[in-house]
């Protein structure tokens, strides 16, 4: 009798990397049910992006939670006084996308899901290549939060707690573009941009970092600057 397969819980945000980081637990061979979050941000399109990639992927379930992060604000993605930079990624400066706790808030409430469905793995599509000024997306952070995943489950103490699994936490993002043409995954639903709308803005460090790795890897025609191009919607 064959053994039902393991089953993992991906933090999906709807942007490219979450949505390759989940199909590489379902390439690993697991059960992947995905976690999004409404958590105030600044639009919507990007839980529509993580529904649209949910379903390709064919993942077991998904699950879309609402915490109010924009309640107390302090980030250019939860107030909307605070504009969205433009200007390019800063080395050793944390930008003000940054989200106060947002991956501390979702980890935790994956790590309760992952306990009450058994699953063996929380898979995070997290990056310190692209955007090393994030607190909450570095080597050190994932390894402190295991720690603490361990001491604070039951499932931890007996020994066997979910293990953090940041796949991509090393790679540029040119690899994790090659890596999610690779494996399937519907790119041209994901969505980084971090403004609201029909279409990216090609102009926010997101869709600049993104664009640039996707004329890399061979794909300009996904390029969101490239598609408005074509449209006459950027200058």
């Amino acid at each position: 009798m064959t053994s039902p397969a393991p089953t993992a819980i991906a933090l999906l945000s709807g942007g490219l990397d979450s949505a390759t980081a989940a199909a590489l637990a379902t390439e690993a061979g697991y059960r992947v049910i995905a976690l999004s979050f409404d958590y105030g941000q600044r639009h919507r399109r990007e839980l529509e992006a993580a529904r649209a990639v949910a379903t390709a992927l064919e993942l077991a379930e998904h699950h879309v939670l609402t915490v109010d992060l924009a309640a107390w604000g302090g980030s250019a993605l939860t107030d909307p006084s605070i504009a969205v930079p433009t200007g390019g990624v800063q080395t050793g400066v944390i930008p003000s996308t940054y989200v106060p706790g947002r991956n501390t808030v979702f980890i935790a409430l994956a790590l309760s899901l992952a306990e009450a469905r058994g699953a063996e793995r929380i898979v995070l599509g997290v990056n310190a290549v692209d955007y090393s000024g994030y607190p909450d997306c570095r080597p050190d952070y994932l390894e402190a939060f295991q720690t603490l995943a361990d001491l604070a489950s039951k499932a931890g103490r007996e020994g066997h707690g979910p293990r953090l699994w940041a796949p991509l936490v090393n790679a540029t993002k040119t690899e994790i573009v090659i890596e999610a043409l690779r494996l399937g995954v519907p790119v041209a639903s994901t969505w980084s941009c971090y403004q609201g709308g029909e279409h990216a803005c090609g102009r926010c460090d997101s869709c600049r970092i993104r664009d640039a790795a996707l004329r890399e890897a061979g794909r300009p025609d996904l390029a969101s600057s490239e598609a408005d191009l074509t449209r006459g919607l950027v200058a």
